[in-house]
């Protein structure tokens, strides 16, 4: 059977994106001591029992999966980007912080959507039309990377102004992302926040795939000195492009464990 080229290039391109941000993250551990002066900074981090206390689980959120980040994810030195005051953006876009924290651990929460209930027997017995309109549905489903960081003293401020900066200064583009593996970005914009925790930042970051513009969508919020980083894609969305964004959802659930 004949299907749509377009699609199929499409979809695999978006996919390799996918893959690597359904394996960002951390592992959960420390990550560097931020007390370069070597004094106790008046506010310590959060231990990583601390997070994974506080970090959202399978019950906590209707209508989602929570899983977590698999051991295979790659280390924050593996991050490149093209021009360093981007490299908070590239974090972000990998499922990570903006900044390295003391400790940091990783979810996914992906969308718990429903199978079809049809009699379709699979996509190959479908016509191009109706293949290329069902393998949109069944990728219609929000993914995103849920991380929570926690730093010594005013580190999740000062990594909260890299991003907003970031933002800014990037916002005509740059490369980034594991190293062999860098997405093109085109455009970064700054969008309206969710409002939850002390602060926070939110943008949405335009890849250029084989062709084809990608939106990805992501908001960091700041609870004290911890932050909670979500990076959310939708294929379905992207390949009908119809506008998506992260879950508010996910967002509100993680933000009432953070007070």
């Amino acid at each position: 059977m004949k299907r749509s080229s377009g699609v199929r290039i499409r979809a695999l391109a978006v996919g390799g994106a996918l893959s690597l941000a359904l394996i960002a993250g951390c592992s959960e551990g420390s990550s560097k001591d931020t007390d370069s002066a070597g004094s106790a900074p008046s506010v310590r981090a959060l231990s990583t029992a601390q997070l994974k206390q506080r970090i959202l689980t399978q019950d906590e959120v209707d209508g989602y999966k929570v899983n977590a980040v698999g051991e295979a994810a790659p280390g924050r030195n593996g991050i490149k980007s093209s021009d360093a005051k981007c490299r908070p953006l590239a974090y972000v876009l990998t499922g990570l912080a903006p900044a390295a924290p003391v400790t940091e651990i990783g979810r996914t929460v992906r969308e718990d959507k429903k199978d079809p209930t049809d009699d379709a027997t699979s996509l190959d017995d479908l016509a191009d039309g109706t293949f290329e309109s069902s393998l949109k549905d069944s990728m219609n489903l929000d993914i995103t990377s849920l991380d929570l960081s926690s730093y010594d003293g005013d580190g999740a401020e000062q990594a909260l102004k890299a991003l907003s900066t970031a933002v800014e200064s990037c916002a005509a583009g740059f490369t980034g992302g594991t190293s062999g593996d860098e997405q093109k970005v085109t455009k970064v914009t700054a969008t309206k926040p969710s409002g939850t925790g002390d602060e926070s930042v939110a943008f949405t970051a335009v890849t250029d795939m084989d062709g084809d513009k990608a939106p990805l969508h992501a908001e960091v919020v700041r609870h004290g000195n911890t932050l909670a980083t979500y990076f959310t894609m939708n294929i379905g969305a992207m390949m009908a492009n119809k506008t998506y964004t992260v879950p508010t959802a996910v967002i509100r659930a993680q933000s009432a464990k953070l007070g």
